[in-house]
């Protein structure tokens, strides 16, 4: 049994990478050197590799979140925005700004900063940084927006994922209010599910409990 199993991810492993190999040729044949892959080649691919890193649905699920979000992103020159919204008051907040590399710029938002428990009325210190990132999105029209709501382990399943899809909401819904268009927007609730903290714990939830609000550029 142990045999297979490992046989099976070397196969799964020889796959995404063979995958990846073809779609980098046929994009530098398309594109002139620029390769990227498309979104739902993305998200096989994402999933090939959660697999590989564990045996668990769990790890396969966040392989497969990290592919979606990946297919046919640009890259970018992030570095005045991520200053911009980091002198907005991210920084102080604790809200991380992370250029990531499939070519988005991630903002997380805790819940600590930006809604009361169990409710998704954005708190008031929250919105400079939301107005920053409304700013440069105006002033660069090519960029879009994915706002991915998550919640603890608490509760029913059902109510957490409502929870999460209002709070993301409520975040692009502000975005939209100071100009940006709601065909750039997008959202998702993902409940409970890819946390990245110890649900078993209180430091481990509140860390569960946040907004991650992708910036990206479509690759053309």
């Amino acid at each position: 049994m142990t045999i297979f199993i490992r046989s099976a991810k070397v196969a799964a492993c020889a796959g995404v990478f063979s995958f990846l190999a073809a779609c980098g040729t046929m994009d530098n044949m398309s594109t002139g050197g620029r390769t990227a892959v498309g979104a739902g080649g993305g998200a096989a691919v994402g999933a090939g590799i959660g697999a590989l890193i564990g045996d668990s649905s769990k790890a396969a699920l966040i392989g497969a979140g990290i592919g979606a979000l990946a297919g046919g992103i640009a890259a970018y020159n992030w570095s005045g925005i991520k200053k911009d919204v980091q002198q907005s008051g991210a920084t102080s907040l604790g809200v991380d700004v992370t250029e990531m590399a499939d070519g988005s710029l991630r903002v997380n938002i805790p819940s600590s900063v930006s809604f009361d428990t169990g409710r998704y009325q954005l708190k008031p210190a929250l919105l400079p940084v939301l107005d920053s990132v409304a700013r440069a999105m105006n002033q660069h029209p090519e960029l879009r927006a994915k706002a991915i709501g998550y919640t603890d382990s608490t509760g029913s399943a059902q109510t957490n994922q409502t929870l999460s899809v209002n709070r993301a909401s409520a975040v692009t819904n502000y975005l939209n209010q100071q100009g940006v268009g709601q065909g750039r927007l997008m959202v998702e609730g993902r409940g409970p599910n890819s946390p990245i903290g110890d649900n078993a714990t209180a430091e481990g939830r509140a860390m569960n409990r946040r907004v991650e609000l992708y910036l990206y550029a479509p690759q053309k």
